[in-house]
């Protein structure tokens, strides 16, 4: 059984540099490698979106030089990456307050997000400058204005309409989701959409996340048995 929607924490880029007494830079400049071949291995084996937490608003907070780092690899990635996402058919998607980002870097998503949209056989989420908990605040704030207007009444208001407000309202909800670095909590990535996904965490940090460790994500999460308050004899009796 393969998932529909993977999503990756992908942690550990700074400790894999440390570790090697290299700049915290340089595990970023390699980390870049493996969202590569994240990328090309989910697109090899069928898997239909794939999102990964690429900058959450907390990181902000982070010193003003390296942000500027993580800034300028993104807009090399999405720069390098376009031809090949344009041949393989997949559509680039980004989520969160983007309204938070440099200019440059915006213009660069919308960009590439325009190029791509054609793109069928795999959606690649950017989770940029993207925090669960505040885009659940915004959704509630588009749901209430809404009521405000008239346009909804309080008994009207369901799951349907709450997921209908967050920036990933276009997408399924996450099947499998992955953190690496051998953490073990979500930092508030997808909330809601991951309430119900198989968790998977590993130790290996994410610059040596290859396509072998993906597979073995892929398959634990074929052995899980998923019963969404089911018995496991009704599970089995469903397929």
């Amino acid at each position: 059984m393969l998932p529909k929607h993977v999503a990756i924490i992908m942690d550990g880029n700074g400790r894999w540099a440390q570790e090697r007494g290299m700049p915290r830079g340089e595990g970023h400049r390699l980390g870049a490698e493996s969202v590569r071949r994240a990328v090309r291995r989910a697109r090899t084996v069928g898997v239909k979106y794939l999102t990964l937490f690429a900058f959450s608003t907390l990181n902000w907070q982070r010193p003003t030089d390296e942000v500027r780092d993580l800034m300028d690899l993104l807009v090399r990635f999405l720069d390098e990456e376009l031809p090949e996402l344009i041949e393989r058919g997949i559509r680039l998607v980004a989520i969160g307050e983007r309204e938070l980002l440099p200019e440059r870097v915006r213009a660069k998503l919308e960009a590439v997000e325009a190029k791509t949209a054609c793109g069928g056989d795999m959606t690649l989420v950017l989770a940029v400058s993207y925090d669960g908990r505040r885009d659940l605040v915004r959704a509630a704030q588009r749901v209430a204005e809404l009521a405000r207007r008239g346009v909804l009444l309080p008994c009207d208001v369901d799951e349907t309409i709450l997921a209908g407000g967050l920036s990933t309202a276009d997408l399924p909800d996450v099947d499998l989701l992955v953190r690496t670095s051998g953490e073990v909590r979500l930092s508030g990535f997808l909330p809601f959409e991951a309430c119900y996904a198989e968790l998977y965490f590993t130790e290996t940090l994410w610059p040596d996340f290859d396509e072998a460790a993906l597979d073995a994500a892929l398959a634990d999460f074929s052995r899980r048995q998923r019963r969404f308050g089911r018995t496991a004899e009704q599970t089995v009796a469903l397929g």
